[in-house]
């Protein structure tokens, strides 16, 4: 294959990534997000070698070193770094297969890895207290305090990815066994299950908030915004928000949700398999995150189960 070029006025490295982005969505069935993201790191790459007069085919592992230690000069973080490296990697090793490039300059590319810092999490009366100020919100039966509602009951009781909560449609949800199908990365599809409480909610909304919203063209879709179009990731993070804000709680991001589930799961004593199933991790060291007891209760539990406590 070789890099398209009926893209008017694009560069080499434009249609080069523009090719890369495609192999990611249909090749590998990356999410539109995380196809962005890839992209949009490679391009940072290839800027700083295009910078330095050298074309992005032309590129080798001391200039990718060098972009490496840019990044570190400029202190970003080591997260940011090693998901920049891993990008990189992915984009020339997919160009040495193509025969894009003769070799693959960043197949001896190393990045630190990230720091194995915990997730974000709020505790259980935090995350109570969260929900407890949607609902009350909802109760004049406004429909987007409805939807609010329903879509953080969601996000706290299944524990899905932002991206697969607004990418779910209305007939994913299987409102009396209280089940949501989602879609996955990797084009991976999951069944998770959600409580009583989530369920009323999405229950008012289905029956009372998304009728009053929806429009000829809304489509499918489970969540909608306040034109009847599908709800986007940037809208719920603004949902979360606000919600922080009216319950007094710890302002936090929607995948914080997704960390106190599981979080919550894990401390309440559902096992690793489990968690990894609901959450949808491709591994279990992923979830083994999640572990981290306090020192109170890991002394409590210890007097409690060993024979010479």
């Amino acid at each position: 294959m070789q890099p398209r070029n009926d893209v008017i006025g694009a560069s080499t490295d434009d249609v080069a990534v523009a090719d890369f982005g495609l192999h990611l969505s249909a090749a590998r069935g990356l999410s539109p997000h995380t196809v962005r993201a890839y992209c949009g790191d490679v391009r940072h790459a290839l800027g700083f070698a295009r910078r330095r007069g050298v074309a992005w085919p032309d590129v080798d592992l001391p200039l990718l070193r060098a972009w490496l230690a840019s990044m570190v000069s400029g202190r970003l973080s080591r997260a940011t770094i090693a998901r920049r490296g891993a990008a990189v990697r992915a984009f020339y090793a997919w160009a040495a297969h193509e025969g894009l490039v003769p070799v693959d300059p960043a197949v001896r590319l190393v990045t630190a890895q990230p720091g194995d810092s915990l997730p974000v999490a709020l505790g259980v009366g935090p995350a109570a207290a969260l929900l407890d100020a949607a609902r009350a919100l909802a109760d004049d039966g406004d429909p987007l305090a409805l939807r609010d509602w329903a879509a953080l009951e969601l996000l706290y009781a299944t524990g899905v990815r932002v991206g697969e909560l607004v990418g779910a449609d209305v007939d994913d949800v299987d409102r009396s066994s209280r089940l949501l199908r989602v879609m996955g990365k990797g084009a991976k599809e999951r069944v998770v299950p959600f409580g009583v409480p989530a369920g009323r909610a999405v229950g008012m909304w289905l029956d009372l908030g998304r009728p009053a919203l929806a429009t000829a063209t809304s489509g499918p879709a489970l969540l909608l915004g306040s034109r009847g179009g599908r709800l986007d990731q940037r809208q719920v993070r603004a949902v979360v928000h606000r919600a922080a804000a009216a319950a007094g709680v710890e302002d936090v991001a929607p995948h914080a949700l997704r960390h106190t589930a599981a979080t919550h799961l894990v401390q309440g004593g559902s096992d690793l398999r489990s968690v990894q199933e609901i959450l949808g991790h491709a591994t279990l060291a992923t979830t083994q995150r999640y572990t981290h007891v306090s020192p109170d209760r890991l002394r409590s539990s210890y007097l409690q189960a060993h024979p010479r406590a």
